[in-house]
This record gives structure tokens, sequence and C-alpha cells, in this order.
């Protein structure tokens, strides 16, 4: 079943980005000669229009082959007699939509996590709360005497107090109650917890604000990550490919079924970014040739272009064969 859901995910997210580039290929008029999922031989193909789409045997990957995207072509439709804009367009559509997707899973997320009221939901039976006399079902409206808007202001206010008490003021009954309770500092979470949980509410509205703003927290920290690889900071041993994916999925199904979907929304955001590096054959090389073919028009031709694309591709194998002996060795090896 791990090798089921990893091989899903995968092959969910290259098709969404194939997609992305046949979609905005289709309305700029570019003619699409086949839309396919997989590689290798074809298992189940059927022609539609101009454009043949089919499902290949090996799930690694897919592709929307475009006429004149590789070569030159002389029909007026094809890729390469496009203006650059429409181009820019269609390259940059396929990481656009892994974007998208992931802005959705992690909305998704957050609408199922709900979001934390000031409402107390749970108290630790012996903990510092409990001694206070905290009771489920209290509203915190004040810590020290300062207003409490939101959960965070709760975390703040008492989580990285540097008192070894606090003053709690909770609406009950509508009643206002203020209550003195004991700092207990938690060495795993890093500051000072007493005991209770909230209440939690499901609105679309801050589940939209929250998916966008946990997109962007991962967008943040995956280019902190890349930054560190180019530097050295990161060792390339630590990059992962198929087998490390399986390997990831297998430890989010232990922990349930938001958990793949995390994974799976962290694959789309990591498959935008890597794809809009400027290196041939990814979307990002594309775009770089773009901009360069602006400025010295066809001195670089579109089979020269395509020719450096390929030694690109090879490249690209050559490091997922690199990561896939890696991944063999961090998490096959040590199961024997």
């Amino acid at each position: 079943m791990t090798v089921i859901y990893a091989l899903l995910i995968f092959c969910f997210l290259i098709f969404v980005h194939e997609l992305g580039h046949f979609l905005v290929a289709k309305a700029c008029g570019v003619k699409v000669n086949e839309f396919a999922i997989g590689m290798g031989p074809a298992i189940l193909k059927k022609t539609k229009g101009e454009t043949k789409y089919s499902v290949r045997l090996l799930p690694i990957g897919g592709f929307c082959a475009m006429e004149g995207e590789d070569e030159d072509s002389q029909d007026p439709r094809a890729f390469n007699n496009k203006p650059a804009w429409q181009r820019a367009l269609v390259i940059a559509a396929g990481p656009l939509m892994n974007l998208i997707t992931c802005v959705i899973l992690m909305i998704i997320i957050a609408f199922w996590a709900g979001t934390a009221t000031t409402t107390i939901d749970a108290v630790s039976q012996g903990s510092a709360a409990d001694k206070a006399g905290i009771l489920p079902g209290d509203k915190i409206v004040q810590v020290d005497g300062n207003n409490i808007g939101e959960w965070n202001d709760i975390i703040q206010s008492i989580g990285y107090s540097k008192k070894d008490a606090a003053e709690v003021t909770v609406s009950r009954e509508g009643q206002e109650l203020t209550l003195t309770t004991e700092l207990q500092y938690d060495k795993d979470a890093g500051r000072n917890m007493i005991g209770i949980s909230p209440e939690r509410e499901h609105h679309l509205g801050s589940a939209l604000s929250g998916g966008i703003k946990n997109t962007w927290a991962m967008t943040e920290m995956m280019y902190k990550a890349l930054k560190q690889l180019i530097t050295g900071d990161i060792s390339m041993k630590e990059l992962s490919g198929p087998v490390g994916i399986v390997y990831a999925t297998s430890e989010a199904a232990k922990s349930g079924l938001m958990y793949v979907i995390y994974l799976a929304a962290l694959l789309s955001l990591n498959l935008a970014i890597m794809n809009l590096l400027p290196f041939p054959a990814l979307d990002g090389g594309r775009l770089l040739f773009l901009v360069i073919r602006m400025f010295t028009g066809k001195r670089v031709s579109d089979e020269t272009e395509g020719k450096i694309h390929f030694v690109g591709i090879c490249l690209l194998f050559g490091l997922m064969i690199y990561v896939t002996f890696n991944d063999v060795l961090k998490f096959i090896i040590p199961m024997f």
C-alpha cells in the first residue's frame, strides 16, 4: 500500500504539472502532439483530434509533447513559432499548477485542523492550569493584564514569560475570574506550558488564509535549504529520490491521511520550485533560453537549444541514479 500511495501521489503531481503545460498550450493555439503520463512504452493510448493521449508503463514522469518544442518546425502553430510571451506562459504553467495544487492541499489541511480559539477545550489532569482552577470552557481574556485576541497571544504571554507564575483572567458563565497559575518549562517544546489545549473552529475563510500563509512559510523553508545546499551547509547525500519518497510516504501514512496530504503538498511545492531552477531541460532553463533568445534572436537555433536540453535531461537522470543509490543506502540496507 505504501508503494501504491507513493505512485498515486507522484503520478498525480506529474499529471497536474503536465496538465498546466497542456491547457495553456491549447489556449495559445500550440499544436500538442502527445499528452502522456508515465515513461516508456505506451500501455493505453487514444488519439483525439490532433493529440495522442497515452498512459505509459513506468510511473516516473510524463510529458506534453508540443510541435516545435525541441526542434525547428515550419508549422505556424508550432511552439517555436509562437510569440515569446505565449511560450513563457506555456512553460510557466506547469510549475504554477504545482504551486496552486500545494495551496489547495494546505487549505484542506488548515480547514481540517481548524483555527485555535481562546476558549479552552481541555485541561490536563494535575497540570499547573488544573491546580490553578482553570476549567474547560473558560475563555482566556487577559494574561498578566495584557488583552488576548487569539491563541498565539496566549502562547507568547505564557510560553515565553520570564516569570515563575502568570495571572490568567478567564470569562466563565458571564463572569471574569483572575487565577494564578505556575509556569512549567517544557524542554521539548522550548517554552512554558500550563497544560491547556484550545477549542478549534473550522471556517473556510481562516483556512484560506492559513493555507496561503503555510505555503509561503514552506516556500521560505525550501529556498533556505536550497541555499544551504549550494553553499555546502547541506550535503548532496541529504537529497532523496523515488525511494526516499516511498519511505517518507510510509512514515506519513502511519500518522494518518492528513500527513499524507501534507507530504503531497510538500512534494508539489518542491516540484514547482525545482522546475523553475535555470537548468537545461527544466522549465526554468527553458525560460532562461527564452530570455537569451529575446536578445540574440536566432543565433541559438531551436535545434541547438533542444540538444542542450537533452544534455540536461541526461545529467538529471544521472542525479536521479545518484540520489536513488543514496536512498538505498539510507533506507533499504538498514532493514537487512
